[in-house]
């Protein structure tokens, strides 16, 4: 007999029960399950509503419980439906009508709603943690090719010069945005739900505050409905962890540019890349194109759960069941990722040559060419017409800016004297580009040290 089964006359069916158990998936919450409990218990006991000693043999029955699910000898049962009802029939088949207390004041719909925030939360602290981990590798990088000159792009065409670690802490910014994103939805997942039963609360004299405590939340719902039927908590998360997602896609996918014979700037450890089974000579970057590929879940579990909840009237559905498979997908996915991208990206090999020679072609100091004649006194825009030329003039001649004599120069504009060399070497090129948030050394070291102490202060 099920525990909710003095209504019915009859057992559900066999399929039925197969359908409705969420089992399964929900069994992963154990923890939180069972901690809930025994504060709901505790608090049950102080306010007299149950027994106190009875209060205490269900805490300690259920800390037994614990242990024995975490030493594998427990089997959670299919037709007890879900983690709430599996906890509960264990906990009653070892102390009889004691157990059949604890749900005194108490919903599944409330204690699931306290499961999936208290999970939620202990996982935004673990993404959050391999988050820092790669930010600690990236201004380590950083640090470590300070110097280092590429070519930066857009459109996927050489630009401008920047520096490998000027590129680099691009990301950083991206991930740090992610980790305040995943904190701040931390704060709103801190809200503590049960006491708002099925929902409409209890006339139970309850201690909200008191479970809050024992829980560690920041908060307790205002509304009993809402602490019931919210899951924006979750959607929000979903909704970081594809941002979060997306920035990894977009790294993943410089990577594999990078790692090809074409751009050469990166060579891939042979413990994060694979061969091919026809291909003798192939060195795949499949770490990066896995992770690439798998941003499509993560954005795919949050349609999901916006669809699931998009039309649910007040309160609790059964549809919202479906949150959680979608959910933990999005959590699993980011936390397998994050440990392998960061271990790639610290063992893969740069190739500083290749990088400068890299950012030598293009006319990537045409820009700087051009501001070379503006400091002279010309408009920026027949500045820019003549640099045109003198590009034009260069592609069809099959050499770079700097080939040219100064009386190629002078043809174009009289403006031109031998310290244009200097103004558009590389070097100089990146160096003056010293603005707060630019590629020079200088600013550069500034990024990393606030991201140094982004790391060092960040808390959850």
């Amino acid at each position: 007999m099920k525990l909710w089964g003095g209504r019915f006359q009859k057992e559900t069916d066999k399929q039925v029960d197969d359908f409705n158990s969420s089992i399964r998936f929900d069994a992963r919450m154990y923890r939180e399950d069972i901690t809930g409990s025994m504060a709901h218990a505790k608090m049950l006991g102080k306010q007299n509503i149950i027994d106190p000693q009875e209060a205490e043999l269900i805490v300690k029955t259920l800390g037994e419980i614990l242990e024995d699910i975490e030493a594998g000898k427990v089997e959670f049962l299919v037709d007890a439906e879900d983690i709430h009802m599996n906890v509960e029939k264990l906990l009653t088949d070892r102390i009889g009508l004691s157990g059949k207390r604890l749900h005194t004041g108490r919903s599944r719909n409330d204690q699931v709603a306290l499961d999936i925030r208290m999970y939620l939360m202990a996982q935004e602290k673990e993404i959050t943690s391999c988050l820092s981990a790669l930010l600690e590798v990236l201004t380590s990088l950083a640090r470590k090719h300070i110097h280092v000159i590429m070519p930066g792009y857009t459109h996927l065409q050489k630009a401008q010069p920047i520096t490998f670690a000027h590129h680099l802490m691009a990301y950083a910014q991206m991930f740090m945005r992610d980790m305040d994103r995943i904190a701040d939805c931390y704060h709103r997942t801190s809200v503590m739900p049960l006491g708002s039963g099925a929902l409409a609360g209890t006339t139970y004299p309850l201690d909200r505050e008191y479970v809050k405590e024992l829980l560690g939340f920041e908060k307790i719902t205002d509304n009993s409905l809402d602490g019931v039927s919210d899951r924006d908590f979750a959607l929000e998360l979903a909704a970081d962890l594809s941002i979060l997602m997306v920035h990894l896609s977009r790294f993943s996918e410089e990577l594999i540019l990078w790692s090809s014979h074409e751009f050469s700037f990166v060579e891939m450890d042979d413990a994060y890349s694979t061969g091919s089974s026809i291909m003798p000579q192939k060195k795949n970057p499949d770490v990066a194109e896995l992770i690439r590929g798998k941003s499509g879940r993560v954005f795919g579990d949050l349609m999901g759960l916006l669809t699931v909840m998009k039309g649910l009237p007040l309160a609790y559905n059964k549809d919202m069941q479906e949150d959680k498979e979608q959910i933990f997908d999005a959590v699993d996915t980011v936390l397998l990722c994050l440990p392998v991208f960061t271990n790639m990206l610290s063992t893969m090999k740069i190739r500083e040559d290749v990088m400068y020679r890299g950012a030598g072609g293009g006319f990537t100091n045409a820009t700087d060419a051009a501001d070379y004649l503006v400091k002279k006194g010309l408009p920026f825009r027949e500045a820019h017409e003549i640099l045109g030329k003198l590009v034009f003039y260069s592609i069809e001649k099959g050499c770079a800016l700097s080939d040219l004599s100064l009386e190629e120069y002078k043809q174009v504009s009289p403006v031109f004297e031998e310290d244009i060399y200097s103004a558009i070497s590389l070097e100089t090129c990146v160096n003056e580009r010293s603005l707060p948030g630019g590629p020079c050394e200088k600013a550069v070291l500034k990024t990393i040290e606030k991201c140094e102490e982004f790391i060092k202060n960040f808390s959850i």
